[in-house]
């Protein structure tokens, strides 16, 4: 019988035996945001697509080319449907719950973090995929440089505790709007020369958006774009102290950087401050955290005005980084016990018996297959269980059965009554589950 349907070209399927991975990066990150102050926030996968056309910028590529619209099939009350897109990036959809929510209005800084899956139709690639996840974070509230180098100094935290030390920060300023404006000017003039040699989409960028252009993924473009101006060379006094204070922030904390004078992020709602993490174990794309300041989003989106800042790590990226750096991922969980039975009444006490120490937290397994004693202990095998328990009438009848030590070989008898809880956590054995809750 053939397959009904295959996956969808530029997604991917995460079975059993690799979501261990996942889970460590996805505790960690979390574990670290915590650390730093930041509680968890979600909110829908689609949005209206207005969200994304003022936030991210309707000159940008993921605009242009990349989103994916939601339509429904059957108009609500005969209407036309709703304008809705998929999210691209969580930093818009996170702005726009904390506004409408009131959330900013709270004490501040208000600092958020998330883990969700974005869409955009890319062409796939490794690193690269329609449907990819991102930790992300976010923190509203502060102008100050000291906030760009906390969210920097998390962002390498949680890098580091993931085992990857072969990252490098790259940082960069684009000014605020007053400064970059005449940034634009000198962009124009010089992009200006290169008409006939520009791609179709920069050559639309050149009036609206010059900016975009040094963004741009064509090898002529970004020949073209490597002379270009710096906007280093054009900030403002205050872009240009604030940019001072985040270098001298960065190395009060004994992080490494290099400044970048070519990032400009792929968004438009960036200002001043913008940051890169990359590394060289991923080929081509090894960008595996970016992020920075976007100060007039939250008033562009209807809020106050408000500075904030953020950044978002591929997981994808940051799994294949973990991988290639051999770095250590917390082991998927082995069976703490699995309980063999002969017989129906043995397999009825046996899941009795399982259900009691699931309540406690551990991981039991008992025959569901009516499987014979054999095959149940080759599979207690193949499972990896760490001890074992065979249950026949004679053991019924004895109230008591024999515990066994898989790895060692070494049996211990155990009581089938009350006590069977507390036998089952004895010292021996509760020093290999020093607490079975931590691995849930």
């Amino acid at each position: 019988m053939s397959v009904i349907a295959n996956r969808p070209k530029g997604t991917q399927d995460v079975l059993p035996a690799d979501v261990y991975k996942w889970q460590t990066v996805e505790r960690c990150a979390a574990g670290t945001a915590e650390c730093f102050g930041f509680k968890e926030i979600r909110f829908p996968t689609f949005e209206n697509t207005a969200l994304f056309k003022r936030s991210v910028g309707d000159t940008t590529d993921v605009v242009q080319k990349e989103m994916y619209g939601v339509t429904a099939k059957s108009p609500a009350n005969g209407k036309d449907p709703d304008d809705l897109t998929l999210r691209p990036e969580g930093t818009a959809g996170a702005a726009r719950a904390a506004i409408e929510n009131g959330l900013l209005k709270e004490v501040l800084p208000q600092k958020v973090y998330y883990m969700i899956s974005c869409f955009r139709h890319e062409r796939p690639q490794a690193g690269r995929l329609r449907e990819f996840h991102q930790f992300g974070a976010e923190m509203y509230g502060s102008g100050d440089a000291s906030a760009d180098a906390e969210v920097i100094a998390m962002a390498k935290s949680l890098l580091d505790r993931l085992g990857l030390t072969n990252v490098e920060l790259f940082i960069n300023s684009i000014g605020c709007p007053e400064c970059r404006a005449e940034y634009h000017k000198a962009l124009k003039e010089y992009f200006g020369k290169h008409k006939d040699e520009l791609c179709p989409t920069c050559l639309d960028r050149l009036d609206r958006n010059p900016m975009r252009i040094l963004d741009c993924k064509s090898p002529i473009c970004q020949g073209i774009a490597k002379d270009a101006p710096v906007i280093l060379d054009f900030l403002c006094d205050e872009c240009s102290a604030h940019f001072e204070k985040l270098k001298a922030s960065l190395t009060d904390m004994d992080i490494e950087f290099s400044i970048d004078p070519k990032i400009v992020r792929g968004l438009d709602y960036y200002t001043k401050t913008v940051f890169e993490f990359i590394t060289k174990d991923i080929g081509a794309q090894g960008t595996v955290c970016g992020g920075g300041r976007y100060d007039g989003l939250i008033e562009q989106l209807g809020g106050d005005p408000l500075p904030a800042l953020g950044f978002a790590m591929g997981l994808e990226r940051i799994i294949m980084t973990m991988e290639n750096a051999g770095s250590e991922f917390v082991p998927a969980r082995k069976c703490d016990l699995y309980i063999a039975s002969m017989g129906e009444a043995a397999q009825r006490r046996a899941a009795v018996l399982a259900n009691k120490l699931r309540a406690e937290g551990y991981f039991v397994e008992f025959d569901t297959m009516g499987r014979g004693l054999k095959p149940q202990m080759k599979y207690a095998n193949k499972i990896g269980a760490t001890f074992t328990m065979v249950l026949g009438d004679n053991e019924l009848d004895a109230g008591k059965a024999k515990l066994k030590n898989m790895e060692s070989g070494e049996q211990t008898d155990i009581s089938l009554g009350d006590s069977f809880i507390d036998e089952f956590s004895n010292d021996l054995i509760a020093e290999m589950f020093k607490d079975p809750l931590d691995s849930i």
